[in-house]
């Protein structure tokens, strides 16, 4: 087997297919990524969602026995809307990140390397392979950084020269003993604009990130939202760009290759007050085909009181005294509670009471009767 022209033989198929860049990596074990990740979890700042074994993170061979190589494979996102929708008085809205727009990058990347695999079996039947995409074991920036696909930033990013960092990742653990490529030389330098920006400081140093404190980890969670981080959500939904936007290297990158990425405005911008009232089947046959979904409904409504409260929207106080009243999740009822208070509708004052008094849970009651205390402030 000439594994030279194979390699050549992947990277034009590679194109064919739609994949934007292609980088080849050892499977030996990443040692410094260990090392970091070890760090990580002593300090608490992994965010839980991903894989807690370190040495299944960093040991492609415990993925797949006689690992001789990685494919790191990467797809870039639009970083701009087409005929994005204005937030009005009456009408206003929130914010899926880019990661959530358009088809749920998951499903776009598993064909991509679905279709990667099948070739290489082709030319290799007895090839052994393991596909991965962001909820593998495996660090996808890690196996990209060490492939050449790109470098990684201080905003824990890759960050890749054509595309910046607005990029998809995956990757193919194989025991073909394919050419590696050479890892790209750090070009963040002396900037310090997305440590310095990142709106909870969750951006500890360059490189190092506490999860906890990240929007883009708080929006996914299920509960209450601490309440220092409220006003930092601002209208976000799901996600959080800043240190990305802010980051020199993505100024001018926005690119529109792939159809299923395109966001649909009124789904990557929705309305806010429609998002309290609907249904789960509502809610999945708008948003189940985005990324943002995976969490369901839950987070994404919470998000959203607390984006109508930021916007101080007295036009949604109905609709939050609705949800105080009668909806059955403490989280919803309290944080509605909350942002009534927030808003400062001082109308509301007796529906507050009213709710305080028949409230069953402590934590519920605990925000609704901070709700009461912010409009006796006022």
């Amino acid at each position: 087997m000439d594994y030279y022209q194979l390699k050549e033989e992947i990277i034009q198929y590679s194109k064919e297919i739609g994949i934007d860049k292609i980088g080849f990596a050892s499977a030996s074990v990443f040692d410094e990524l260990k090392q970091r990740l070890t760090v990580q979890q002593g300090l608490g700042y992994q965010s839980g969602f991903e894989e807690s074994d370190l040495e299944k993170r960093s040991n492609p061979d415990l993925l797949l026995p006689k690992a001789r190589s990685i494919i790191s494979i990467a797809l870039a996102y639009p970083s701009k809307m087409k005929a994005a929708p204005k937030s009005t008085k009456a009408d206003r809205r929130g914010i899926f990140c880019r990661a959530s727009w358009g088809q749920d990058y998951h499903v776009v990347l598993r064909d991509r390397l679905s279709k990667l695999e099948s070739y290489i079996k082709e030319k290799v039947p007895e090839v052994k392979i393991k596909s991965m995409v962001d909820t593998g074991e495996l660090s996808d920036r890690a196996v990209a950084q060490r492939a050449g696909i790109g470098w990684s930033g201080k905003n824990c990013a890759i960050i890749t020269p054509e595309f910046g960092s607005y990029v998809y990742l995956g990757e193919i653990i194989t025991n073909l003993p394919l050419l590696p490529d050479k890892p790209l030389e750090d070009q963040c330098g002396s900037c310090n604009k997305c440590v310095d920006v990142c709106p909870t400081g969750a951006l500890v140093q360059g490189g190092q990130l506490d999860s906890s404190k990240c929007i883009a980890f708080l929006t996914q969670t299920k509960g209450f939202l601490p309440e220092q981080y409220r006003a930092k959500l601002g209208n976000r939904l799901y996600g959080c760009d800043t240190c990305q936007t802010v980051c020199p290297e993505n100024k001018g990158k926005d690119f529109h290759f792939h159809e299923e990425m395109e966001p649909d405005p009124e789904i990557a911008k929705p309305k806010l007050k429609p998002l309290l009232t609907m249904s789960n089947r509502e809610f999945k046959e708008k948003f189940g085909h985005v990324s943002g979904s995976w969490r369901g409904k839950k987070p994404i409504q919470r998000n959203a009181i607390i984006a109508l409260a930021h916007f101080k929207d007295t036009t949604a106080i109905p609709d939050l005294i609705k949800l105080l009243h009668t909806d059955p999740r403490p989280v919803i009822r309290g944080t509605a509670g909350w942002a009534i208070g927030k808003i400062g509708e001082l109308e509301a004052s007796d529906e507050l009471q009213k709710a305080f008094a028949n409230e069953l849970d402590h934590d519920a009651k605990l925000e609704i009767e901070k709700g009461i205390e912010l409009l006796e402030r006022r």
